[in-house]
């Protein structure tokens, strides 16, 4: 791990506070970005995404797309075919998350990796 950071003033503390709330407030719950991972193929229709996700249910499915379109993340369109298509896209904006999403990720695959180690180490140390 590299150094720590050095010791923020009251201010910078509350402002980055501040800031992560307003971000967590945005991307809450366990749906957004998988949500939006998900529309990074491209644009899919309700079902498609939901199936993409798995255990998600259709109303949280819902929610979660109506929260993504008012924060502009998500853009839906409907087409006036027979019957009516609906398809949901990644908006231009929800690039600024691209950092974010590989950030995480490369966060979440160290992780995973040391808590496996971790476990075999202790399994080890058991016998």
């Amino acid at each position: 791990m590299g150094p720590r950071k050095e010791h923020r003033n009251k201010e910078t503390c509350m402002a980055s506070l501040n800031a992560v709330k307003d971000a967590l407030y945005v991307l809450n719950g366990k749906w957004k970005l998988p949500l939006i991972i998900s529309l990074q193929e491209g644009p899919r229709r309700f079902n498609e995404i939901q199936k993409s996700l798995g255990e998600i249910t259709p109303k949280i499915l819902s929610k979660e797309l109506k929260d993504l379109e008012l924060n502009e993340f998500v853009v839906r369109k409907v087409f006036s075919t027979t019957p009516v298509t609906v398809t949901y896209e990644l908006t231009p904006y929800s690039e600024s998350l691209d950092k974010v999403i590989d950030e995480l990720r490369e966060w979440g695959l160290k992780h995973r990796e040391r808590l496996v180690k971790n476990r075999k180490l202790s399994l080890m140390q058991q016998q």
